[in-house]
């Protein structure tokens, strides 16, 4: 390829006004030849690439080790090193290009490690510029040959051959630092949101098993939980969607609760006629009886979108006698050792492994343990919608943050 003219990107700091040159890789840097030849490092120090999260331990990330039956001819990877797998991936089909932040260690031969020049390049840059999906695949694609088996053919120098547009190292420096801060805000947020569900997991914890309980407003103790069957709480909901007066259709996720389903399986999987199909108001809940591997026999969980939708036939919906009882009946739902006790005795499965569980079955499975009292259900329920109310508050500043940042990248890399 041709040099091409200098270019500067869109936003950048305003002490630097030089424009970014055209450089070959190879220029920034040279492949690293050290194999593990004395057997430095072990089988339980094979690193992985990972588009997520970097380059991390294979053991920690896949949960065992790949690695062949000897380990003396992998390359070794030093901290600052860049590596390149030759693995395809969805968004990088022709394999990922990522800094060793980490670690020392050692990868497989179909990997290619690079030594960053401390003249030309900073690593942090190098790592941030390939940290876009676009920049990383409009690079590689006019290297990469792929072969029948849909793997790698290109040779760990040829990788250097291409050109990318890079600026003078205090600037490197600088673009790196900025976005080192921002993933570090990103971190900390991570942290505290995983912090809060912790916590509220706790909280549950103890409030069904009765170790926490709440005074009434006289500081005296609420009645003792009552065991009742579910048709205690809950009724069928039977209005079906006859005039098509509603258009969403509603899925059932394990970690997000009732969802949009194009939002969340990528399309919609309702049938044309949708007039059968049955609706579900907000506060409703919902049993799916699609299998997950956590969930065997299926999902159950309110509605707590506020609005209304539809979901096919093969859903059961049911209205709560008050909206803190299904609040706590999806709360008490969402540990699967909770369901799997209560589906377990009433399931019957079909020819084809399908979940057989009739509505009436599902109202009259074994009693469950819940406060008799109406004010202490609405004290539970306040509860733990005010911790859900801080997550979701720290999920938006997350998703925020993580949107602002790509933006930046988009802007400050040519």
């Amino acid at each position: 390829m041709e040099k091409q003219q200098s270019k500067k990107p869109l936003i950048r700091f305003p002490e630097f006004k030089d424009a970014w040159e055209h450089k070959r890789l190879n220029e920034l840097l040279s492949e690293a030849k050290k194999r593990n030849e004395d057997l430095k490092y072990g089988k339980d120090e094979v690193l992985s690439v990972s588009g997520e999260l970097g380059i991390v331990n294979q053991i920690e990330h896949l949960g065992r080790s790949y690695a062949g039956v000897s380990v003396h001819n992998y390359h070794v990877v030093e901290v600052g090193d860049i590596v390149y797998t030759k693995s395809p991936l969805k968004a990088n089909p022709f394999g990922i290009i990522k800094l060793n932040k980490g670690k020392p260690g050692i990868v497989s031969t179909l990997y290619a490690v690079y030594k960053v020049n401390q003249q030309t390049a900073y690593g942090p840059f190098i790592d941030y510029y390939f940290s876009l999906d676009a920049n990383t695949n409009r690079y590689l694609r006019p290297l990469v040959k792929k072969g029948a088996k849909n793997d790698m053919k290109i040779n760990n120098a040829y990788v250097l051959h291409d050109r990318i547009f890079a600026p003078a190292i205090p600037e490197q420096k600088r673009i790196a630092s900025f976005f080192t801060v921002l993933d570090k805000k990103i971190a900390e947020l991570k942290q505290k949101k995983n912090l809060l569900e912790q916590y509220k997991k706790g909280v549950m914890q103890k409030l069904f098993s009765q170790e926490l309980r709440f005074k009434d407003e006289n500081g005296k103790d609420f009645p003792k939980w009552e065991k009742k069957k579910l048709k205690y709480f809950l009724k069928e909901r039977k209005t079906r969607n006859t005039n098509c007066e509603f258009e969403e259709v509603f899925s059932v996720a394990k970690n997000k609760g009732v969802i949009n389903q194009i939002e969340h399986l990528g399309r919609s999987f309702a049938s044309l006629e949708i007039s059968n199909y049955k609706v579900v108001l907000p506060n409703d809940i919902i049993y799916t009886k699609s299998p997950t591997s956590e969930f065997p026999f299926g999902i159950i969980k309110q509605n707590k979108l506020n609005r209304t939708g539809v979901v096919s036939v093969l859903y059961g919906v049911f209205i709560p006698t008050n909206k803190s009882i299904g609040l706590l009946l999806d709360l008490y739902f969402s540990n699967w050792e909770n369901t799997l006790n209560y589906l377990t005795p009433i399931v019957q499965k079909g020819a084809k492994n399908t979940i057989n569980i009739g509505n009436t079955d599902f109202l009259n499975g074994s009693e469950i343990s819940l406060p008799a009292s109406l004010e202490e259900q609405i004290k539970i329920a306040d509860y733990i919608l005010a911790i859900d109310s801080k997550i979701n508050y720290c999920n938006i500043q997350l998703e925020n943050t993580k949107q602002y940042r790509k933006g930046l990248l988009q802007k400050m890399f040519i």
